[in-house]
């Protein structure tokens, strides 16, 4: 069984210190490079789909989050206030919605703005028991990729058939491998908002949305402000965990008085959906982790080829060609120290996608042997050859190594 947890140390992908404190781990900069790389990838995904991104600050007013019903209803999940004077307190958020509102609130808004996809790959807080941390799975500060769709209501069903596209693009480039969806309702002993009519609307429309799909329905799951879809995945100790939601909220738009104005000249109410593709980073990676125990596609690996100069002659042919493929937007480091076989051994152990060789032979040729991940070598090839090989796969986001 792969633990992301010991993997992720023996890689140097992340760090937990208890002088940080616990559910606060640290991105060393290999893991930190990867979750850039899918960050960038998420982002260009998003904006190719009509999202406008934002940032917002992660803490907020105490008003804030009354106004949100987060201090009414999640006020348990949420850590306590930070006193600044005699009336005015701030607290780190629990969700990003709030925040998002004030993004549509901040001026007019027409039918013909709608529907409004307001991203953000932004940090929230929770203050979970030191019990249930564990690893990158369960964290107190999350990094989400996060979206809020202000529409019309009868935009809403085909806005949520899109976000299921793009969920599934997402999931398919990183090497996710959903275990299922699942319909996130209401349950007993729960506290919830609105009434009995409004969530039955909500539950109407996801329910259309996910006509044909299989999925489960799962009472007590859903948030306190609407029902949702969530995709669900399983870890390798077969421990299941949501990654991406989609969720349906009728009552943030009204705690907001949140309004457009429709062609008819007369305010309405839009519809909120909250949704993120791959959900927090820290999640997500636990999962990839596992899923590829360690060994990333080459477009997320932290590093994605090294140079192996065999000899100390060429070590500054080696230096240039290193150069020349981190100025053609790859990710190379160098290796000269120790015998040619332990420093394949150690790229190995640190599931480096591409290793190029550099003899004496191919250093006056102005060639590269490249080794691919797991063994296999290539006959030597031009330089340039070699880097657009790279940089051709790292581009189609392949989980080859070889270009189809």
């Amino acid at each position: 069984m792969v633990d992301h947890r010991k993997l992720g140390r023996e890689l140097g992908l992340f760090h937990s210190d208890p002088l940080a404190g616990a559910g606060l781990p640290i991105w060393l900069p290999a893991g930190a490079a990867a979750r850039h790389a899918v960050e960038e990838y998420v982002r260009e995904l998003e904006r190719r789909a009509g999202y406008e991104h934002v940032y917002s600050p992660p803490l907020g007013r105490r008003e804030l989050f009354e106004r949100s019903g987060h201090l009414d209803y999640f006020a348990a999940d949420m850590f306590p206030p930070m006193r600044m004077s005699g009336d005015d307190e701030l607290m780190l958020r629990p969700a990003l919605c709030p925040h998002h509102a004030l993004v549509y609130a901040a001026r007019g808004r027409s039918y013909r703005d709608l529907p409004l996809r307001i991203a953000e790959q932004g940090g929230q807080y929770r203050a979970e028991r030191s019990g249930v941390l564990g690893g990158l799975s369960r964290v107190r500060a999350i990094s989400l990729n996060d979206a809020h769709n202000f529409c019309a209501l009868d935009q809403v069903r085909e806005e949520v058939a899109e976000v299921l596209g793009l969920i599934r693009s997402a999931h398919a480039a990183l090497g996710v491998r959903p275990a299922g969806l699942r319909l996130s309702l209401r349950g007993p002993g729960e506290r919830y908002v609105g009434d009995d009519h409004m969530w039955e609307r909500a539950e109407d429309l996801l329910r259309s949305a996910l006509a044909g799909l299989d999925h489960t329905e799962a009472p007590g799951e859903a948030a306190f402000y609407g029902p949702k879809i969530d995709i669900q995945i399983r870890d390798d100790a077969d421990r299941e965990w949501t990654i991406s939601t989609i969720q349906i909220d009728f009552d943030k738009p009204e705690r907001f008085d949140l309004s457009y104005t429709d062609a008819d000249g007369r305010p309405r109410r839009p519809v909120m959906v909250h949704r993120s593709l791959v959900g927090s980073m820290e999640r997500l990676f636990a999962y990839l982790i596992e899923a590829h125990a360690g060994a990333f596609p080459a477009w997320y690996a932290p590093v994605q080829a090294v140079v192996l100069p065999v000899g100390p002659d060429q070590v500054e042919p080696a230096r240039r060609l290193r150069r020349d493929w981190i100025e053609a937007g790859l990710r190379v480091d160098l290796a000269a120290d120790g015998s040619l076989g332990a420093r394949i051994r150690r790229c190995a152990q640190t599931r480096v996608p591409y290793l190029a060789v550099l003899g004496e032979r191919e250093a006056a040729a102005g060639e590269v042997s490249l080794r691919l991940r797991g063994g296999r070598s290539l006959p030597p090839m031009p330089a340039p050859a070699a880097r657009a090989l790279i940089s051709a796969v790292v581009a189609a986001r392949s989980a080859d190594l070889l270009p189809a």
